[in-house]
């Protein structure tokens, strides 16, 4: 840990449009910092950034982040990247996509060093880890079986490196499972909302798969907060530590929803290398920074269901 907590006044965030970036904006609003939101040019969800005054929105392309200092200008603290390309579907297997993200990644660490950044946080997934039975410890070695996975791990050493080589501090937060305003429309929570609110049939797996949903507003605290005061070069599981089957989770949606469509299990196959047990171990997340959740499924699904049908 850190003896003294970095004080941040002004914050880079590469991808504020999804959900995890949407509540890291509101959340370092709510600490009085300044925030530049770097989006994709002409993004169709520029919207969904938080409206204030403090936060500057710096349009550049993931892959001409080598101008990025440039664009943004001035000084910061604290870097927050959480863009990537090819998260969802058949794109996680383009290797050659994913190879580029490393160097993109790589090209944020050298924006924010030029921007005297004292600290970069990196998004990773828990896709790191590669298909294991055992709870996902982040001390322990990993083995990635696809290529977003083995890419975001690589990312992650590489930047790792790259910043105390620049003088920077490093952290990597793997993202276990999360849910929340902004989500895309591809993700398990977003198409049972979506398909209730709509009235329709929703056919699902088995669902009997263990999980571990994080609510986005706690993810972005614990960003915050590891960016703050986290060990330098550590890497931290982003979970609620709560473990359900997900057909409990899909229960829940249906009867907050209440009376609206109809939820089919058992109708559709598991993914290939389905990861039937998603466990998080977040000891050193809650001993480093003193991160608890907040929200409890229920809360943090009221607000997102609140939202996709304000969006519908």
């Amino acid at each position: 840990m850190t003896k003294t907590p970095l004080r941040i006044e002004r914050a880079i965030v590469t991808g504020p449009t999804g959900a995890v970036g949407v509540a890291l904006v509101g959340e370092l609003l709510e600490h009085g910092v300044d925030v530049v939101a770097v989006c994709r040019p002409g993004s169709s969800r520029l919207d969904q950034v938080p409206q204030d005054d403090r936060v500057r929105i710096v349009e550049c392309a993931i892959d001409g982040y080598a101008q990025l200092s440039r664009l943004v200008g001035g000084h910061a603290q604290a870097f927050f990247h959480l863009a990537w390309d090819g998260t969802y579907g058949d794109s996680r297997q383009d290797f050659r996509l994913q190879e580029s993200n490393i160097r993109y990644s790589l090209e944020a660490v050298e924006a924010a060093s030029k921007l005297g950044c004292e600290v970069f946080v990196g998004a990773g997934s828990q896709s790191e880890y590669g298909p294991t039975a055992a709870a996902l410890d982040p001390r322990k070695a990993c083995k990635p079986d696809n290529g977003y996975g083995a890419a975001k791990l690589s990312a992650c050493a590489m930047t790792r490196a790259l910043c105390w080589k620049l003088g920077m501090r490093h952290q990597w937060c793997r993202i276990i499972s999360m849910f929340g305003p902004g989500d895309g429309a591809h993700t398990l929570v977003s198409q049972v909302v979506d398909g209730l609110l709509r009235g329709e049939h929703v056919s699902c797996g088995p669902c009997d798969q263990l999980w571990d949903f994080v609510y986005s507003k706690d993810a972005a605290r614990a960003f915050y907060l590891v960016a703050e005061r986290g060990a330098d070069g550590s890497v931290y599981n982003l979970a609620s530590g709560t473990l359900k089957p997900l057909r409990d989770y899909v229960e829940g949606i249906g009867a907050l929803i209440g009376g609206k469509g109809s939820i089919g299990f058992n109708e559709r196959p598991y993914y290939p290398n389905q990861a039937m047990r998603l466990e998080a171990d977040i000891t050193n997340l809650m001993v480093d920074v003193g991160f608890r959740p907040e929200y409890s499924f229920e809360e943090g699904m009221r607000e997102t269901i609140a939202w996709r049908r304000s969006r519908l």
